[in-house]
């Protein structure tokens, strides 16, 4: 039985995207959760597109303080970790499904939560940004990273709520969340960089 707690933010994600509640309770992927998916990391790949459109090298390149990401980095960070969930993705359809772990899975609202909470999140070093590349090169290398996922949810019949890397760790669509949900906090990041008033014209 869910507590208060989970039932409130399940309901609150539900509103805030569209987040298919009657799926909660189900252990098998359902088409309004491919949908679901399909809608959400379309939505961010738009945004991210339309957030770097046009911008200038010194705009790719300019930080807040020496200590900040600039919109670069940010770029590159997001595809390095959309690298790493392809990785886990990949891991756990090879491992073959586990549906018995789906007892004790987190439900899909937890998953959205941590990833969308206001408190600062510390990256891993492995995934911090170098800078080396230019900024238009790292969006390409996203967008590539990014429609290969929607390429494969669009055709997928494999029930992705069954495929886990180990017990405590998402699912298969939930590693999905994951996903664009990482882009909902970096696009926040770009927002604010562009929101600076020494950022560039």
């Amino acid at each position: 039985m869910k507590t208060l707690l989970t039932l409130i933010a399940s309901t609150v994600f539900s509103f805030l995207f569209n987040l298919p509640v009657s799926a909660q309770d189900g252990l098998h992927w359902t088409e309004n959760d491919r949908q679901y998916l399909l809608e959400n990391l379309t939505r961010t790949r738009k945004e991210v597109i339309q957030e770097t459109n046009k911008l200038s090298p010194s705009q790719w390149k300019f930080k807040e303080s020496p200590d900040r990401w600039s919109i670069n980095e940010v770029v590159e960070h997001i595809a390095i970790w959309e690298l790493l969930f392809n990785r886990e993705i990949s891991q756990a359809l090879s491992a073959g499904a586990q549906p018995e772990l789906a007892k004790v899975a987190k439900p899909d609202s937890m998953i959205l939560g941590f990833i969308l909470e206001e408190k600062p999140h510390v990256t891993a070093e492995y995934s911090k940004p170098l800078g080396l590349n230019e900024g238009k090169h790292n969006l390409a290398w996203w967008l590539k990273l990014r429609d290969e996922s929607i390429t494969y949810l669009k055709g997928t019949t494999v029930d992705l709520r069954a495929y886990y890397l180990r017990a405590g760790r998402p699912n298969v669509h939930q590693v999905y969340i994951n996903a664009f949900g990482h882009i909902d906090r970096h696009l926040r990041q770009i927002r604010k960089i562009k929101q600076n008033p020494n950022y560039p014209k």
